[in-house]
């Protein structure tokens, strides 16, 4: 799968794009089944989820942009989508984790009143390999502290990382989740009625004027748009990226950051294709 980042039309976008994702996740009833589906646990209630939270508690800190943030009573739970292969999944996991601590326990509470949480990527690509370079191939990978000496011992702090590689959706032994990331991984429902909901829900929004609107002017995450288009190479592959994006509404500021360029080369780039 490349790695070159291409700005879609509305009609091009698919269940794991960026606006997609989180407009779909938006409809309390689907991102219930999908956490529940795939974390094995029951959401007994959800604050409405927030699209694409930022979290920054220090002026001097690097924030993050949460896909889908989930409060549960007693549980909070951050879903991300990950088109590409992700650079560093355990620091990336590890960061959100902190993150995600520090804004759910306000000033003044103590530790213990830390609510139970969830990292969980939804990876289309495997994102761990072996140190030959070879990739696990698991469906499913989760991860909790227990200690190193015994086992038995759990740290017991109310944390889990969970990322699925819906490449290997083949080897899922859980036929709903298999047939959820067969949906991710291929854009195919099959005869899932869940994967042909979502399939539904993706139909009704690219037809839908607000959302059309929304997705034309909203910001694109800079950061991973930098890493895309520093793959990219080639000055010709800048310029396209330029021309896309800007077509796409995306403001000149972040296209210019995003390509590591001037505003001035970049109204050149832009004046040129006028």
């Amino acid at each position: 799968m490349s790695n070159i980042y291409h700005t879609k039309s509305v009609e091009e976008l698919t269940f794991t794009d960026d606006g997609m994702f989180q407009a779909v996740m938006h409809e309390p009833e689907i991102c219930t089944e999908v956490v529940e589906r795939l974390l094995h646990i029951k959401v007994n209630h959800i604050d409405y989820p927030e699209l694409e939270k930022s979290i920054a508690p220090y002026y001097s800190s690097k924030g993050i942009r949460l896909d889908v943030y989930i409060k549960d009573s007693d549980k909070v739970i951050d879903v991300e989508i990950q088109n590409y292969m992700m650079a560093a999944p355990g620091k990336r996991t590890r960061y959100y984790q902190s993150m995600v601590d520090i804004d759910s326990l306000m000033k003044g509470q103590d530790y213990s009143e830390l609510k139970e949480s969830y990292i969980l990527f939804i990876c289309k690509e495997d994102p761990f390999k072996d140190s030959n370079d070879k990739y696990y191939g698991l469906p499913c990978y989760t991860f909790q502290n227990i200690c190193k000496e015994n086992n038995a011992v759990k740290l017991d702090d109310k944390t889990k990382k969970v990322l699925y590689n819906a490449s290997a959706y083949e080897q899922e032994k859980d036929k709903k989740i298999r047939n959820f990331l067969h949906y991710v991984y291929t854009n195919q429902t099959g005869e899932d009625d869940f994967s042909n909901r979502l399939a539904a829900t993706v139909k009704k929004l690219i037809e839908n004027d607000k959302f059309r609107n929304d997705y034309l002017a909203m910001n694109l995450h800079d950061r991973d748009i930098t890493r895309m288009a520093k793959e990219a190479g080639a000055q010709e592959k800048a310029i396209e990226a330029a021309r896309n994006l800007y077509a796409n509404k995306v403001p000149k500021e972040i296209i210019a950051k995003s390509l590591n360029i001037s505003m001035d080369k970049l109204e050149e780039i832009l004046k040129k294709e006028a």
